[in-house]
């Protein structure tokens, strides 16, 4: 599983799509993409066909971990502005910064093993320490819901120790 991320820095993103507030013990991914796969073609303005997987967590989240812990999952897809809004859509913007991006080959009932990794092995032993900003993955072209030949990028936020 030993996997050496690109470092990257990224430049703000404009992403619009939906958000709902979950944990881990209470996953309500489905449910997300489930509202918003129909709707993802009333977006204008697209600069990839590629879904963003985005969540945002707040201070405490990584500190106390616990799986009841809650934070804001996103699906979307990146727009050159936010010039049209789809109703029930809303925007949000990836700010620039440093990140490790770690490619995930398999299953998502396995990525929980491949994230543990990162965070308890990785991340510990890098240079670098998790900054506070959304993390997210792209589901592109490679992404086939729930098959093992499934491919996503993971961007995880990092800053130097």
């Amino acid at each position: 599983m030993k996997q050496a991320p690109k470092i990257v820095a990224l430049k703000e993103k404009k992403l619009i799509g939906k958000c709902i507030k979950m944990s881990l013990t209470e996953n309500k991914t489905v449910e997300l993409f489930s509202s918003f796969m129909p709707k993802r073609k009333d977006i204008k303005n697209v600069v990839t066909t590629d879904l963003f997987e985005v969540l945002v967590y707040d201070n405490e989240y990584f500190k106390n971990f616990s799986p009841s812990n809650t934070f804001v999952k996103w699906a979307c897809i990146e727009v050159e502005n936010y010039n049209t809004l789809p109703e029930g859509m809303k925007t949000l913007n990836l700010v620039s910064g440093l990140y490790a991006v770690f490619n995930y080959k398999g299953l998502a009932k396995d990525f929980g093993v491949f994230m543990s990794y990162i965070y308890t092995n990785w991340l510990p032993e890098s240079k670098y320490k998790l900054d506070h900003r959304a993390h997210f993955n792209v589901l592109g072209n490679k992404y086939k819901h729930n098959h093992p030949e499934s491919e996503e990028c993971v961007w995880i936020p990092i800053q130097l120790k």
